[in-house]
């Protein structure tokens, strides 16, 4: 995939469907923001909640894009999991 004449590595172009420029303002990311104002329980309940939002919908909505925002959280969620 090309935009502007250049080459956009696959894994990046993937990160971009699920985590596009429009989530970042001033150098802090959305989902940043967002950890940063729960307490860390809260936050992975906010991942589970999106976790279970894309499985939900991706059959009627997005399809493989919504699986993969799933997996996007899935694996954030892992990580704070295994970074207590």
């Amino acid at each position: 995939m090309k935009r502007c004449g250049k080459r956009i590595p696959r894994k990046r172009r993937k990160m971009s469907k699920i985590n596009p420029e429009h989530y970042k303002f001033g150098g802090v990311e959305c989902i940043d923001a967002i950890k940063s104002s729960l307490s860390p329980e809260q936050f992975k309940g906010y991942l589970k909640a999106s976790i279970i939002k894309y499985l939900w919908r991706y059959e009627k909505k997005n399809g493989l894009e919504d699986l993969e925002k799933a997996d996007w959280f899935l694996r954030k969620l892992r990580y704070e999991v295994e970074h207590e």
